[in-house]
């Protein structure tokens, strides 16, 4: 029994021992998790101390210490200010890879990598300060890894332009001397390695207008700065005044409103902000009957087809466009033409006309009226504003008649209404059904404004437009730059579309449409007279007009839809 005694009580001891020493393992895996949450890292504890049972005490109360002074606030190397950093630096180079990621951005990622570097500095040395009161350790060698994280930060400093960058370390205090009038001063001690460097200058960020700029930009010849004699209506008088402009009415929406309310009894009353001068309204005030049976036979004729004009329209525009799917079609047409990212383009819906192409500021702007971008006549739009009318305007600033004193000495004629016959033949040029509805709409309702007023004209033109908002449109174009629309009196320059187009078509045999388009803003009776002074060198000629065939055969079917005739041209037009 004493033998079993002796038995038990060992395997008693032998169980027991485990028990406590597991219990003191577990509190110092406690323990180290908890530090190492904390951030601080405590030397390994003395085993042969834990063999022994020896209880440590650990504080659980220590505060953390933050910088006294803001360190964003370090100063930022540049040309002008001093560089602050530490004494005791080492010089060892870095990578390009690292340099280039640094001061592409500026001095401002320099002055992160500064503001890092210091902090982990301060860092490093609250935390060296706090293990040596409470552990007591012996010297370790310098390779060690104590002696790696007490070691001084480096901060690193461009050297040459095409050289490596450096890191500084136990150097006497020197200049850092460049290009500029005045050196850079270390205000600490510091050493710098490699040669002198200037920061290039942050490069100005302008606002630019809306362009195509996603596809890459064809190289094109270089262009004389444009002019206003670009615009389309202008009359080359050498005055920057825009008569399109001065006659926009200013309270449109206002009087919209009020017309509508009055059950389309009220004759609108309209402002403007600049008025025209009486006689440049004059000029334009005078309406003419000459193709109105014309106009009138060509909307009878597409009555009789498609019954009205909103089927007419539904059945040959298709339907209105987004404004992302007129951005898609605009930049189609661009690239097959050859000018993407020459034109400012932009989308609006107060506008009178569809579309219209100006010079803002010297720059060629696209401007398209999203409420009618429909989806089978926009390209047709884009052949009217780009096609035509950009085309003549580029070609026509490289010819000896670009300017108003040009166009005097070469004894030119009106550039309309060729110019807006030619842009209005391109609108429809490949339409299945090509009837030139909107030229004669306008022509026919420029002329009944000048007999009447604005009420008896909307009522008028309502045998041939239901839709009271598209009538509203054509009225106000034709009544624009008057004040009292109660008055008969109209503004007659809509009529150049219908008229420019029959002239066209009259003498289309021996028109040559590649000249008319290279020559500029002339008119096709000045042609033959001006190709033997021309510039021919780096014109301009939109696709359409490469297939000379193609194009006088859609002329031809122009001429059937609409049933016009040779001979009822020949007798209009002399």
């Amino acid at each position: 029994m004493a033998g079993c005694a002796r038995k038990f009580s060992h395997l008693r001891k032998r169980v027991h021992r485990p028990r406590l020493f597991v219990s003191i393992a577990r509190r110092r895996k406690r323990w180290f998790k908890f530090r190492k949450r904390k951030g601080t890292k405590w030397p390994r504890s003395n085993n042969k101390a834990v063999a022994r049972g020896t209880k440590f005490k650990f504080s659980t109360s220590e505060k953390l210490h933050w910088p006294e002074q803001e360190l964003a606030k370090k100063s930022v190397l540049n040309a002008e200010e001093s560089l602050i950093i530490d004494s005791k630096r080492s010089i060892s180079h870095l990578s390009p890879g690292i340099l280039k990621d640094i001061f592409t951005t500026g001095t401002s990622s320099y002055n992160v990598l500064l503001q890092s570097k210091e902090e982990k500095k301060h860092h490093s040395q609250k935390q060296s300060s706090s293990c040596s009161k409470r552990w007591r350790k012996p010297s370790k060698p310098p390779g060690s890894a104590r002696g790696r994280d007490l070691r001084k930060m480096k901060t690193a400093v461009p050297a040459a332009g095409s050289g490596p960058w450096c890191c500084l370390e136990r150097q006497p205090a020197v200049f850092v001397t460049s290009s500029v009038s005045s050196p850079v001063k270390l205000t600490h001690d510091i050493s710098v390695a490699g040669n002198s460097i200037v920061l290039p200058p942050k490069p100005k960020t302008k606002v630019k207008r809306r362009h195509f700029s996603t596809l890459p930009k064809p190289k094109l010849q270089p262009q004389p700065q444009l002019s206003r004699s670009f615009e389309k209506g202008d009359d080359f008088s050498g005055k920057k005044f825009c008569i399109l402009t001065a006659i926009k009415p200013t309270n449109l929406e206002k009087e919209k409103l009020r017309f509508f309310k009055s059950e389309f009894a009220y004759n609108p009353q309209f402002e403007y902000a600049n008025p025209s001068l009486p006689a440049v309204l004059a000029r334009h005030s005078s309406a003419s009957d000459r193709f109105l049976k014309q106009s009138i036979n060509i909307m009878e004729l597409t009555l009789q087809k498609y019954g009205s004009y909103e089927k007419f329209e539904q059945a040959t525009g298709g339907s209105l466009l987004s404004k992302t799917r007129i951005w898609s079609h605009v930049r189609k047409y661009m690239m097959k033409e050859g000018c993407m990212g020459e034109i400012v383009v932009h989308l609006t819906e107060d506008l009178l006309s569809r579309a219209s192409m100006t010079v803002v500021n010297g720059c060629p702007t696209l401007t398209i009226n999203v409420s009618t971008a429909r989806e089978h006549w926009l390209e047709g739009m884009l052949r009217h504003e780009i096609g035509t009318h950009y085309f003549r305007g580029i070609n026509n600033l490289q010819q000896p008649w670009n300017s108003w004193t040009g166009r005097r000495k070469h004894e030119l004629k009106p550039n309309n209404p060729t110019e807006e016959g030619l842009a209005s033949i391109h609108s429809v040029l490949f339409r299945k059904d090509p009837f030139l509805w909107r030229a004669a709409l306008l022509y026919y309702t420029v002329y009944r404004a000048s007999q009447m007023s604005f009420c008896e004209l909307f009522k008028d033109i309502g045998k041939f437009v239901k839709d009271p908002n598209t009538r509203w449109d054509y009225c106000v174009r034709a009544k624009r730059g008057w004040t009292d629309t109660s008055q008969p009196g109209c503004f007659s320059k809509d009529q150049v579309y219908l008229d420019g187009i029959l002239q066209i078509l009259r003498y289309r045999q021996t028109i040559d449409f590649h000249l008319l388009t290279t020559l500029g803003k002339v008119s096709y009776e000045d042609v033959d007279r001006l190709k033997g002074l021309a510039v021919t060198a780096n014109l301009r000629i939109p696709h359409f007009l490469q297939d000379h065939e193609r194009y006088m055969e859609h002329l031809e079917k122009i001429m059937q839809v609409n049933e016009l005739t040779d001979r009822e041209l020949r007798e209009l037009i002399c």
